[in-house]
């Protein structure tokens, strides 16, 4: 038969996730798809509590917030750029972003709060890391999760190098020893780093992430979510309109394959079960629309 696909061996987890499992899923639009998924199926997630995360020091930096739970105050309030009213803080989405800052402080530290005390019990951390490019607020000296609109004169662009983006990895490791994480590199190409510089951005975060998974082989695995896109789906049809996101039948694919890369068989009952639920809850919805 005519091969039309390269395909991606994506093997066993030895880590695995269950219906048992508390999961937190950090990191790019991609962690927002496939944790979308696994909420909407019922398993035990919290996915992306400061919203989209891009880069790894983004991603440290929000795992500390949750570790120490020290909620954020009006010094973290700050305000969009673009000629916004809005108040967010460089540690958030703009999905964080409210009219005043007590509005925008009283829902981040709702947040917060919740999802620090499920990050403190949970046993599975899923991230999905984005780019290695970042934005340090030349001010303040933070790399920060999102620029919010503000002028770009207000930051220096700079590439994280290996090194720094594996001892960023290696600590979030080491600080919670009692959890396993699974880790992958967002199929999301960032063209606005130019070609060149998306590739070279993601070849630094394949090679981090697989340095990490040497070190800590029981307790760290990768699944190949960006070589799936690249090989098994190369084609334009896969993409959504802005041809840099993966498409919703790309999303389901990947999804398909996550599950059998990470569900244990005896799941796979509970997981049709709950499929069935959900596509007669959207049904439901549909019709009393």
């Amino acid at each position: 038969m005519l091969k039309l696909q390269t395909p991606v061996d994506a093997g066993q987890s030895r880590i695995g996730i269950s219906y048992k499992d508390r999961i937190m899923i950090l990191g790019s639009c991609f962690a927002d798809n496939i944790g979308r998924k696994m909420s909407d199926l019922g398993f035990n997630v919290c996915v992306n509590p400061f919203g989209t995360l891009y880069n790894p020091v983004s991603v440290s930096n929000s795992i500390q917030s949750l570790e120490c739970g020290i909620p954020f105050s009006e010094d973290d309030c700050i305000r969009m750029g673009s000629g916004s009213p809005l108040i967010c803080s460089f540690s958030h989405h703009t999905s964080f972003a409210r009219e005043t800052a007590d509005e925008f402080l009283e829902n981040a530290n709702a947040r917060l709060a919740e999802a620090s005390e499920f990050y403190r019990d949970c046993n599975k951390v899923i991230i999905t890391l984005g780019t290695s490019w970042c934005y340090r607020h030349t001010e303040s000296g933070l790399i920060v999760s999102n620029c919010l609109k503000r002028d770009q004169k207000e930051f220096t662009r700079i590439r994280l190098d290996l090194q720094m983006e594996t001892a960023i990895l290696k600590s979030i490791l080491e600080k919670a020893p009692e959890k396993k994480f699974i880790f992958t590199v967002s199929p999301i190409r960032h063209l606005k780093d130019g070609a060149h510089g998306n590739q070279l951005s993601k070849a630094t975060l394949l090679l981090a992430e697989d340095e990490l998974c040497g070190m800590f082989p029981d307790r760290c695995e990768y699944f190949p979510a960006y070589e799936i896109m690249m090989d098994e789906l190369r084609d334009y049809r896969f993409y959504s309109e802005d041809m840099t996101h993966p498409s919703d039948q790309a999303v389901n694919y990947i999804w398909e394959r996550f599950c059998d890369f990470a569900l244990h068989d005896s799941e796979r009952p509970l997981l049709a079960e709950k499929e069935k639920e959900f596509r007669r809850s959207r049904h439901i919805e549909g019709r009393r629309k």
